[in-house]
């Protein structure tokens, strides 16, 4: 892959899949190890464009990508067989100035919400699961755990304290939107109560969108509950499609039939509206390109935006040692399906709130952007 063959979306598409690998101890910032969402990952922002990269998994140690620093301070990124291509306006995201502040009682804010990308700030409300401590249940990629064993967060961080840490992000860093997810309580709502608890608390306190995450509700009638409770967006994760995979990778997840979940998502686009209603899917577990497309085809027929980005292993999880998916499967993946959202208009900068809307994890976005000339897909 020579410089001029690596265009700006190839590049970002390649170090999402494939990590950077850190030359020296300066170069950690705001990082992410354990826990939910993006573990293991780092802010970087490579051409204006921020996204979080794999740093600290397993197969990061094989990336032909490292980071050097010269001694101008400019930042080298470096692909293997002597093939270089500098980057002089690469760059990490600085510690939040949040993060320097506890509450009355001595938590550190950086405890009960972290700073994801440049500008999103994420917290998992229930930092525990019905399914997580159960070999037979728990989703393999799963690491939600992890960041509670090692003292890095609470175990249920209460709405008065998520409103305090949000006004702060705001005022003290320009966050610009919020996730809020959970574990899997052992309750019918799915988390939709936690959810709305602190949603109306951030939203007493500071006017912040929000973006709520949990499993689908056994009553639809959450979903009304959990926008007039301030939620903006909702977010909906089938990580896996095929139905022998998800039994496989999610015993636990998977008793909710992938047929329930479409049932879901069409009652909570008739609350949140189209665009507003996602589901994160994980490419490069087993579903075929196929399988992915076609599943985000109907999910933007429904109105849901599918939010599909590289698996990375987590380091400790079953699935650590899982290949994460290749570059051009990645593109075959999502050309297409940033055309078909381009000609919907189901984009991810009118989600109000979110995953999608920030898109560091993926570069799905910028094959929207592509419009037309995105190559088209022949699968029906």
């Amino acid at each position: 892959m020579s410089q001029k063959k690596t265009s700006h979306q190839q590049l970002i598409t390649e170090l999402q899949t494939h990590g950077l690998r850190l030359t020296s101890a300066d170069q950690r910032h705001v990082s992410r190890r354990g826990g939910a969402g993006p573990s293991d990952h780092q802010a970087v922002t490579v051409n204006d464009t921020t996204i979080m990269v794999p740093i600290y998994s397993e197969s990061t140690w094989t990336s032909p990508f490292s980071m050097e620093s010269t001694g101008n301070g400019d930042q080298i990124i470096y692909e293997k067989d002597d093939n270089l291509i500098p980057l002089t306006d690469v760059s990490f995201a600085s510690e939040p100035n949040f993060y320097q502040l506890k509450t009355a009682d001595g938590i550190p804010y950086s405890h009960l919400a972290t700073l994801h990308s440049k500008d999103v700030l994420a917290t998992t409300i229930l930092q525990t699961c019905i399914r997580y401590e159960s070999r037979k249940k728990a989703c393999k990629f799963c690491s939600i755990g992890q960041s509670l064993r090692a003292g890095r967060t609470i175990a249920h961080k209460t709405p008065q304290q998520l409103a305090e840490v949000a006004k702060a992000a705001v005022e003290l860093d320009g966050v610009s939107h919020m996730v809020l997810t959970t574990g899997t309580p052992a309750t019918s709502d799915r988390g939709a109560q936690v959810l709305c608890e602190s949603a109306e608390a951030i939203k007493a306190a500071v006017n912040l969108p929000v973006q709520g995450q949990c499993e689908p509700p056994a009553d639809a009638v959450w979903y009304q509950r959990m926008k007039d409770a301030g939620i903006d967006s909702l977010g909906m994760h089938l990580e896996v499609i095929t139905p022998e995979l998800r039994k496989e990778i999610m015993p636990g997840k998977a008793e909710i039939t992938l047929e329930q979940y479409m049932s879901a998502f069409a009652d909570a686009v008739k609350v949140f509206g189209r665009g507003q209603v996602s589901t994160y899917i994980l490419a490069g577990l087993g579903d075929s390109v196929e399988t992915l497309i076609n599943t985000g085809y109907e999910l933007i027929d429904i109105g849901v935006y599918p939010f599909v980005v590289p698996f990375v292993p987590i380091r400790g999880t079953p699935l650590e040692d899982h290949t994460p998916p290749t570059a051009e499967f990645m593109k075959s993946v999502l050309a297409p399906l940033g055309k078909r959202l381009s000609e919907t208009g189901l984009l991810a900068e009118n989600i109000k709130a979110g995953c999608g809307k920030c898109g560091a994890c993926s570069t799905l976005s910028s094959y929207e952007n592509e419009g037309s000339n995105n190559e088209s897909s022949n699968v029906a």
